[in-house]
Order: C-alpha cells, then sequence, then structure tokens
C-alpha cells in the first residue's frame, strides 16, 4: 500500500529539493570562484585548495539534481519499488567526490612542503574574503540541514556535510593565513593537510549512511511498528517486522495475526487498518505491506520465538 506524506506529495516534496539544490550550487560557484581566483593571486596553496573544495560542492549539486530527477520517476515495468535508489545512489557519488577533494587539497599541500617557495602574500583583504565565504558557508549548512530534515531528503543531508566541511576547510585555512602573517608559512600546507583530514572524515559519513541504506539496515525498530500494529482493533498478534529504505523513503511489511474465525473481508479490513495506522506513525514510511495470519498456536509460537530472540 502506498502512503501519503502528511505534509507534501512526493512530487512536491522532490521539486522543494530541487529548488534548495539549485541555490545552493549557485553559492557554491560563487564562493569556489572568489577563492580560486585569490588562492592563485597570492599563491596559497591552502585557499587555492579551499577553492577545489568549493568547486567540488557545486559538482555534487549537480550530481544530486541528476540523482533527483531520475528518483522522481515513477514506478515502471523494470523497477516496480520506484526510482528513490537513485538518490542513494547520488548521495555515495558525492561521498567519492568528497574522498577525490581530500586527495586533491593533500596532495597538493605535500608538493609545498617538499617545495616551500616564497609563501603566500597575506593581507586585511585575504581575511575580508575568506571571511565573507566563510558566512556564506555557514548560512548555506544551516538552510540546507534545516531543509534536509523537513523534506527528508538523504541527499540534502549529505551535501549539508559536504558544505559543513567546507566551513571546517575555511576556518583552518583562515588560522593557517594568520600564521603566515606571523611569519610562518609552513602553516599554510600543514593547515591544507588538516582540511584533507577534515573532508575524508565526512566522506566516511556520507559513504556509511549511504552503505546502510544500499545494504538495507533497518530504518525503524521492529518493536516500535509491532506496538502500532497491535494497537489497531482486531490484532492478536505480530512478528517478522522488516523495514528498508529507498532514498528518502521507507518501506516497512509485517505480518499480523487475527481471529481464525473472521471472514477474509474483515480480516483485509484489518490488514488495511494496520497499514493506515504505520503510515501515520512514522512520516518517512512511504509502503507498508501487512501479511494476514490466523492467530493458531503454531502462529503464536512463531512471535514468541522472534520476542526471545529479541526481534521485537
Amino acid at each position: 500500500m502506498g502512503c501519503k506524506r502528511v505534509a507534501q506529495t512526493s512530487s512536491e516534496r522532490s521539486r522543494a529539493v530541487r529548488r534548495v539544490l539549485w541555490w545552493v550550487l549557485a553559492l557554491n560557484l560563487l564562493v569556489a570562484a572568489a577563492k580560486l581566483s585569490y588562492g592563485l593571486l597570492i599563491d596559497s596553496v591552502s585557499v587555492t585548495a579551499d577553492g577545489f573544495h568549493s568547486l567540488f560542492d557545486g559538482t555534487s549539486n549537480v550530481i544530486g539534481l541528476l540523482g533527483l530527477g531520475l528518483a522522481a520517476r515513477p514506478a515502471d515495468r523494470e523497477h516496480p519499488y520506484g526510482h528513490a535508489r537513485y538518490e542513494t545512489f547520488a548521495s555515495a557519488a558525492i561521498g567519492a567526490l568528497l574522498l577525490f577533494a581530500a586527495w586533491r587539497v593533500g596532495s597538493s599541500a605535500i608538493g609545498r612542503l617538499i617545495d616551500p617557495g616564497p609563501g603566500p602574500a597575506v593581507d586585511a583583504v585575504s581575511f575580508a574574503i575568506m571571511g565573507a565565504t566563510l558566512a556564506v558557508n555557514l548560512a548555506v549548512t544551516v538552510a540546507e540541514r534545516r531543509a534536509a530534515r523537513r523534506l527528508g531528503s538523504s541527499i540534502l543531508a549529505a551535501d549539508a556535510s559536504h558544505t559543513a566541511s567546507d566551513v571546517a576547510v575555511t576556518l583552518g585555512v583562515m588560522g593557517g593565513l594568520v600564521a603566515v602573517r606571523l611569519g610562518y608559512p609552513i602553516a599554510d600546507p600543514l593547515l591544507a593537510l588538516l582540511v584533507a583530514a577534515f573532508i575524508v572524515l565526512a566522506a566516511v559519513r556520507v559513504l556509511g549512511g549511504a552503505g546502510a541504506a544500499l545494504a538495507d539496515t533497518v530504518r525503524i525498530e521492529p518493536e516500535e511498528v509491532s506496538a502500532v500494529a497491535c494497537a489497531v482493533e482486531g490484532v492478536l498478534g505480530c512478528h517478522d517486522v522488516r523495514s528498508r529504505s529507498a532514498g528518502s523513503d521507507v518501506h516497512v511489511d509485517l505480518h499480523v495475526q487475527v481471529d481464525p474465525s473472521v471472514s477474509v473481508g474483515v480480516g483485509h479490513e484489518i490488514a488495511e487498518s494496520v497499514e493506515r495506522a504505520v503510515c501515520s506513525a512514522f512520516d518517512e514510511v512511504t509502503d507498508v505491506i501487512a501479511h494476514l495470519e490466523p492467530f493458531d498456536e503454531y502462529q503464536q509460537e512463531k512471535t514468541r520465538e522472534q520476542e526471545r530472540a529479541g526481534l521485537l
């Protein structure tokens, strides 16, 4: 059974997520242009690396938009469960881009440590530009995380983590510029290496979330679903509760047990009531399948076995 979201339909959600990504893309490209141009102008490896990181932010936005476009397509013969998992694939691609960005930043830093050169020319303009881009990145991170929670979007959450890593990068770079200004030019490549480490951590978080979704990791605790199902009138027992995610959607299936003497029609009504109850209790759930069983001794023992095993 399909579930309608309380606040908005899936198509409305998809359009809202795409609007957020378009705005973030425009801001990321603006920030990247400012950092890259100024980093090259003053010959700062950390500022230039930070610019590349912001540029990868923009690339991840493009991937996110492509992934959402595919995920929004309706179910068809080849994809009976829909295309929502393309959103997870896009999140994984963002994680891979983060790793590539970390390699790019780290290799540039190591190159500068091997061949230091004269070091960057730091002045008040340097701090003004980095401070302005920091303010933009902070605003984008906060807004995108709020939108991710409101819309239940894994791709916005992943992209917000990407942008948050840019905030850490910029703070580190600004600290490096202070050290360079005080007469320690080696701080520029050392801070760039620290930046690379932050990017790797962000990549691990994003890839971990995508991996959990692709591995069909449990999204809702079985006992929570069972409690909702057993509260429905006519349900005498519940077991074999499973949940998995497809993009930002969650699918649930479960077995519900009813009095063996009820008619097929009555049993079907009870099952549909369970499906509606689960949809109402968990906003992220978009599909529920309740399998009907008679509450006889055999089925009761199955439920007890799962309770003893801690599965309910």
